[in-house]
């Protein structure tokens, strides 16, 4: 990664405590592997399928932990395994919903059923307060944050993905979660990614095809509104901000406000070295 464009005493309030759940180690970069590869975060991530928690083991560094659990309400439920691993979810798959979508019935089609028990995040010992929460669970994002009330009182960011095409049953709307996260004090900041898949009986061949997509998912960023945060919190969101999301404007917002607490010319300093590096 580039040298890190924050002020040095920025830097100082490190590290910032990443919670992963659904921490499967698929083809997407996670957010925080920037901040992770800079020593500035410690990473606590819960990821419930065997093969994919012997892989996160085998790659955790020094500031990486991992637990073999499922986020959900506390009680015991089935995890439906799919012929690809990342369709995975306590939620059943919705047949007629993935027949809707190119190769999606396949994919999503369940070869296990594994009974497990849940864990909430406000029984897990030790967890301590969380700043950055990533969840990725197919489905389960709402029962996850309801898991947490008081785990993420204080939490700054949260980026979760909000399916807008359901593959399983029962999923809860972008709209459901949209109204939880806000009742936490969140707002949303970006779209990190969103992903599109063909509608049947579209085929990848057809020279229509990227004419022919449906919006299925998108990873969304929500954050905490910087004005009355502490001068920690504010530093640690200004690390999450630059160094995880590339967002420059939220970055450069808290460290106004740090500056306003007395810290010195932090936004001065930062726009400066952006302008060398944007130059």
């Amino acid at each position: 990664m580039d040298r890190p464009m924050l002020p040095e005493r920025v830097l100082e309030h490190a590290p910032v405590h990443v919670l992963d759940v659904g921490a499967n180690p698929l083809d997407d970069e996670v957010p925080y592997v920037d901040l992770l590869d800079a020593g500035l975060a410690r990473v606590t991530g819960f990821e419930p399928l065997p093969e994919a928690m012997e892989r996160l083991r085998g790659l955790a560094g020094p500031h990486e932990r991992y637990l073999p659990h499922a986020v959900g309400d506390g009680g015991r439920h089935v995890l439906h395994v799919c012929e690809e691993q990342g369709f995975s979810s306590l939620l059943r798959p919705d047949p007629m919903r993935l027949a809707n979508l190119v190769d999606f019935e396949r994919l999503g089609r369940v070869v296990d059923e594994v009974e497990i028990d849940t864990v909430r995040l406000d029984d897990v010992p030790d967890l301590g307060p969380v700043d950055l929460l990533k969840v990725d669970v197919q489905g389960s994002e709402l029962a996850v944050l309801r898991s947490g009330e008081h785990a993420l009182e204080r939490v700054l960011a949260v980026q979760l993905e909000m399916g807008f095409w359901p593959l399983y049953e029962g999923q809860p709307t972008a709209g459901e979660l949209d109204a939880q996260l806000r009742s936490m004090g969140l707002m949303p900041l970006q779209v990190v990614q969103h992903r599109t898949w063909p509608l049947a009986p579209t085929q990848w061949a057809d020279p229509w095809e990227h004419d022919s997509r449906q919006i299925v998912e998108s990873d969304v960023l929500y954050v905490r509104d910087p004005a009355g945060l502490a001068v920690r919190d504010l530093a640690v969101l200004a690390l999450v901000a630059d160094i995880g999301y590339r967002h420059r404007g939220l970055a450069r917002r808290c460290l106004r406000l740090l500056d306003e607490c007395g810290r010195g010319d932090l936004e001065a300093q930062y726009v400066s070295r952006l302008g060398r590096h944007y130059g």
